[in-house]
């Protein structure tokens, strides 16, 4: 923050995302992942939340111009006991349908079914200080395969132009990266 303080071209910073899903040991592969967002802006009246509050734009709906800096966000928002899962899950749906689809859908199943869950790969990492003694007292298991990989003929293609190029086809980009 203190090396783009000054550059006033320089609207929010861009931090990398790694998605944890199911436990704190698998992080979510599929395309639907978004890599970076936005996640400190520059405190101006023109910048507001975004989209479900993913990112940033200023009004009257342009995209910021941003940094990418060296910082990561773990999200742990999908890793929770499957009861408790099942929950937020419920919860959320209910911005989008009634009570009666809810009770259809989701409220007649106590725990998360985490199905066939997209690509998953094992997180090879270390995680922050701060959640340490809550990853030791997870208190339900989530074991995948993560041998199968869930992606569709064209999604391969897209993750291999990935590999090679570093570029993500079709990817969201909520910003205007600055060099």
């Amino acid at each position: 923050m203190e090396d783009h303080l000054t550059d006033s071209k320089v609207e929010g910073l861009l931090l990398s995302y790694v998605h944890f899903y199911g436990s704190y040991d698998y992080v979510g592969e599929a395309l639907t992942w978004y890599r970076k967002e936005i996640r400190i802006i520059r405190n101006r009246k023109d910048i507001f939340s975004f989209r479900d509050a993913q990112g940033f734009r200023k009004k009257p709906k342009k995209k910021l111009h941003v940094k990418l800096i060296d910082a990561y966000v773990y999200h742990y928002g999908w890793v929770r006991d499957p009861r408790s899962l099942q929950r937020k899950h419920a919860s959320m749906q209910r911005h989008w349908h009634d009570d009666s689809w809810i009770n259809e859908n989701i409220a007649s199943t106590e725990e998360f079914d985490y199905g066939d869950t997209e690509s998953l790969s094992l997180f090879k990492g270390s995680h922050p200080q701060v959640m340490l003694n809550r990853i030791k007292k997870k208190n339900w298991t989530f074991d995948r395969d993560i041998s199968k990989d869930r992606f569709s003929f064209k999604d391969k293609i897209r993750r291999f132009v990935e590999r090679l190029t570093g570029w993500r086809m079709g990817e969201y980009k909520n910003y205007i990266l600055l060099e």
